[in-house]
């Protein structure tokens, strides 16, 4: 039977105050739960990571040990809180875990990025294999050259979108006339009015994907000016230390045609988001990158500089790779995952489809399992 630890793990800590609570940055220490097969010891981990996710209960650590390889899930220091998240710290986050893992005396080490930790997953073993960042968009540290990133042994993308910032982009509203005002909409470019039902005309579909990534560039363009503003011309303190970054609110984030059209990218989801129904989903607070500060902005969410794009990152990827997608998934479609599996650039890799999967495997317990065999298996044909 598993057995279940929680792993402490020593983290980095930086002058940047990224996480509002004191006694996390304090404590300079990463979370992370472990589920160990038993009787029998494995030398196998299997790392699950996301940027902000808290995986410490994630539905696949224990039947992964009882699979018979151990599995941690991981929290990067940016746990539940994406408002200041930097790519760049998380791929130290996710260094230092590795490492304190090989302390631990694991031989095979199987980093897992599932979901959003798709496109992190691949810039880090990039980065491990052959660092060449030096600062995070903005122009500030870490410098990724100088860090210690011990290389996993293998990869797997699961249920994974290929970044942060390209999903984003492809959900962000492109009716939007006022940033400051979502409800001020250009009904032309609308998904959601009346005169624009699905099936979409590929008119509308290619000016609308136009425009989205139009909207994500506008946003940029702003993001810069304002950090340009604060290092030049903000006020100064009392104490002469200057203002280095701002919070704005992004509306408008859950704007992918596909949540309505599922003549696009077909598969077997249905005609909803990972929030619920899509028109709400589009406003409310708790959905995809509503609040950010401009640093977070341009590592995160910036169509042109967040390096956390796996098909950019997984040719420099020597080891073997395997990505597993859902036929139902309502967030990474099938063309995300043939994006991925066509970017690695040898023959060490796998594509493997789930059928009827969801996102999240709800009430999908079975095939919950058929995934972590094909890791466990994919985990031990590596090793």
């Amino acid at each position: 039977m598993a057995q279940r630890d929680l792993l402490a793990i020593p983290a980095q800590t930086t002058e940047r105050v990224d996480i509002y609570s004191g006694v996390a940055r304090l404590a300079a220490t990463l979370w992370a739960t472990r589920w160990q097969a038993n009787p029998t010891p494995s030398d196998t981990v299997v790392l699950i990571v996301h940027p902000t996710s808290n995986f410490m209960g994630h539905y696949a650590l224990e039947p992964l040990a009882e699979m018979g390889v151990d599995a941690v899930g991981l929290t990067t220091r940016y746990i539940g809180n994406d408002t200041a998240l930097t790519m760049e710290n998380c791929v130290i986050d996710i260094g230092v875990a590795i490492r304190h893992l090989r302390t631990l005396g694991y031989a095979h080490i199987v980093l897992v990025g599932n979901s959003g930790g798709g496109g992190l997953a691949a810039l880090y073993q990039s980065q491990a294999e052959n660092p060449t960042i030096t600062s995070t968009p903005a122009g500030d540290g870490p410098d990724l050259t100088r860090a210690d990133l011990p290389a996993a042994d293998a990869l797997v993308l699961a249920m994974a979108h290929p970044g942060r910032a390209t999903v984003f982009t492809d959900f962000l509203d492109p009716s939007i006339v006022d940033e400051s005002d979502p409800f001020r909409r250009d009904p032309s470019l609308d998904m959601y009015h009346q005169d624009n039902s699905p099936p979409y005309t590929s008119e509308f579909l290619a000016r609308y994907r136009r425009e989205q990534l139009a909207r994500n560039r506008r946003i940029t363009a702003w993001v810069r000016n304002q950090l340009a503003w604060l290092a030049t011309e903000a006020p100064v303190g009392p104490a002469g230390i200057c203002v280095d970054d701002l919070p704005f609110v992004v509306h408008g984030t859950t704007a992918d045609p596909r949540f309505l059209d599922l003549t696009i990218d077909e598969s077997d989801r249905a005609a909803t988001t990972l929030w619920g129904d899509p028109w709400v989903a589009n406003f409310q607070p708790a959905t995809l990158g509503h609040l950010t500060s401009l640093r977070a902005w341009l590592s995160q969410w910036s169509i042109d500089d967040s390096r956390a794009n796996a098909p950019a990152e997984l040719p420099h990827v020597s080891v073997p790779v395997q990505v597993i997608y859902g036929t139902a998934d309502t967030a990474a479609f099938p063309s995300h995952a043939k994006s991925m599996y066509d970017a690695i650039d040898h023959d060490r890799r796998e594509l493997v489809a789930i059928r009827g999967a969801d996102h999240y495997f709800r009430g999908q317990p079975d095939l919950a399992r058929e995934m972590c065999d094909h890791i466990v298996r994919w985990a031990k044909d590596t090793a």
